[in-house]
């Protein structure tokens, strides 16, 4: 576990040292914008550091309906809703839509806040194959599912694999069901306007797709919202106790947020640079002959069969001053992962800096298996 001695940005400290920070999730680099802290910084002196109250009693302030119609009016939807966390969005949205569907598909490798969300009750749970759509569809068959929920990652967070969104509504349509996209990694990544994995395959406009999502990653701040149709939202309101019961956001998070919004839509460019880098990261380290994906997302993840190779890589970075961990989780693999991950804000210099230390660890593994044998 990394020590951190400093806010997230391209670079971190630690114990004193500063390293080149490839890892967490501040996709866009906003974690620390100056425009940002600023709306933090009056946020707090204006409202103090708690509204101290649920959203239902004296906890809803004028900048929580005006971060929830940005955030509607940036998504195109209807309204929206935020909420404590991230985490909660599957659970507060699968508790409002049970009993409007029967059976519920899930990804093999759906993130455990999907799994953690489900509610008990009738609907049975199904795992299809992951990104397997032909197994999802024989899975309906078999169960012979009327009213099938499916739910699955839009940017799955170990692997930076893209759901095939495009394929998998099709399936939900002609099944009669209903689709979830936790897109907690993509939302403010993909897309032309970042709207995230449901605008990335044109499917941003089309019926049964709910997203759910946070602030915490490509916006920067923290704190989960919901945006859908007037009867969703008005459900999650009045009946969903996840959100009823929780604390309002705080004031500095929703000045942050809203200052974050407006950085998203109105700076474009921030996409274009977040791409531009992950892709140079993984064509090198494709060409230097790491197994990782073929995703265009900013989290490239470099596979190894044994845990001792994965672990050595990623010493081995920390001695050269770059942060990239070794990560199992939100789901289990076989296989070990280095998850690197891009932001916006890093260099040329960072980027080149990295691929000669991949490669030197590279030439290192091979003279030591040399001198093995």
């Amino acid at each position: 576990m990394l020590l951190l001695e400093s806010g997230v940005g391209n670079y971190v400290m630690s114990e004193g040292f500063r390293y080149s920070c490839f890892a967490g999730n501040n996709y866009l680099g906003l974690a620390n914008h100056p425009n940002l802290v600023k709306a933090a910084i009056d946020g707090t002196q204006k409202f103090g550091l708690n509204f101290s109250a649920s959203r239902q009693t004296t906890g809803t302030s004028l900048i929580h309906l005006e971060l929830e119609k940005q955030l509607a009016k940036f998504k195109q939807r209807d309204d929206a809703v935020v909420f404590a966390s991230g985490y909660l969005g599957n659970r507060i949205l699968l508790h409002i839509l049970k009993g409007e569907f029967d059976a519920i598909y899930a990804d093999q490798s759906a993130h455990s806040s999907i799994i953690d969300g489900i509610p008990s009750g009738n609907a049975q749970l199904f795992f299809y194959e992951h990104c397997n759509v032909s197994n999802l569809e024989y899975q309906i068959h078999k169960n012979k599912s009327v009213k099938p929920l499916v739910i699955t990652d839009g940017i799955f967070a170990l692997t930076g694999e893209i759901a095939p969104l495009d394929k998998i509504y099709p399936v939900v349509e002609n099944n009669n069901g209903l689709l979830i996209v936790d897109d907690a990694h993509a939302t403010g990544v993909l897309g032309e306007n970042g709207r995230g994995t449901p605008e990335f395959f044109n499917l941003g406009d089309v019926p049964r797709i709910f997203q759910t999502e946070t602030m915490s990653k490509a916006i920067g701040v923290y704190g989960g919202f919901i945006a859908s149709n007037t009867e969703i939202i008005r459900r999650i309101r009045e009946n969903s106790p996840a959100y009823g019961a929780s604390t309002a956001l705080p004031p500095s998070l929703v000045c942050a947020a809203s200052a974050a919004i407006e950085l998203v839509i109105n700076k474009p460019e921030l996409r274009k640079r977040l791409f531009f880098n992950a892709l140079k990261i993984r064509e090198g380290c494709k060409q230097l002959g790491f197994l990782t994906t073929n995703s265009c997302a900013p989290i490239i993840p470099l596979f190894f069969s044994n845990r001792n190779d994965a672990n050595d890589l990623s010493d081995f970075l920390k001695e050269h001053y770059i942060i990239a961990p070794l990560v199992s989780y939100p789901v289990k693999t076989v296989q070990f992962i280095v998850r690197i991950t891009v932001s916006a804000s890093h260099t040329d210099q960072q980027i080149d800096e990295l691929l000669t230390v991949l490669e030197q660890w590279k030439i290192h593994k091979t003279d030591s298996i040399s001198l093995s044998v």
